[in-house]
């Protein structure tokens, strides 16, 4: 069965998906032995902000858009930091990332649901899906190194719009 992370209702307590986040991060960070320094954390609560995909320039405008003085690469270590730990995913098509619905726990293969209308962005894992696209890629001798896949659309909240 196909596990969704639901598009949330809009105006839900986004600030609860915010803590939510940054506490499981803190976890998983604890585990592994790694460190959520200061700016990894900020550039994770600013990906958190939203359900919509942000790039790393949007993100290096929050942080320093009260005088901060937060570098590109500082941002670009920070999120590359996020990914290898699980913690965000980029959304290849635009550019950006996104908080990872499943921090610390197990999965190699992410499918993305993205809406055209608000640019809420949810995390589906299927297992059929991951499955079928292996069988199929198989059949023609390919290895998969990483499956992501993108699918744009319409999000229950703007098709009932």
């Amino acid at each position: 069965m196909s596990q969704v992370h639901a598009f949330p209702k809009p105006g839900h307590n986004h600030a609860r998906c915010t803590a939510d986040a940054l506490r499981k991060a803190e976890a998983v960070c604890a585990a592994r032995k790694s460190r959520l320094t200061e700016i990894r954390r900020d550039v994770l609560e600013t990906v958190w902000q939203s359900h919509v995909p942000v790039g790393a320039y949007d993100i290096l405008s929050h942080l320093n858009e009260n005088g901060g003085k937060t570098a590109p690469m500082a941002v670009y270590r920070a999120l590359d930091f996020l990914m290898e730990n699980g913690l965000v995913h980029r959304i290849a098509s635009l550019n950006a990332f996104i908080g990872c619905a499943h921090m610390g726990e197990e999965h190699h293969a992410a499918q993305f649901l993205i809406c055209h209308s608000c640019g809420t962005t949810a995390e589906l894992e299927s297992a059929p899906l991951k499955r079928a696209l292996t069988q199929a890629v198989s059949e023609r001798g390919f290895t998969i190194d990483s499956q992501i896949v993108e699918i744009s659309g319409t999000c229950p909240h703007c098709r009932a719009a």
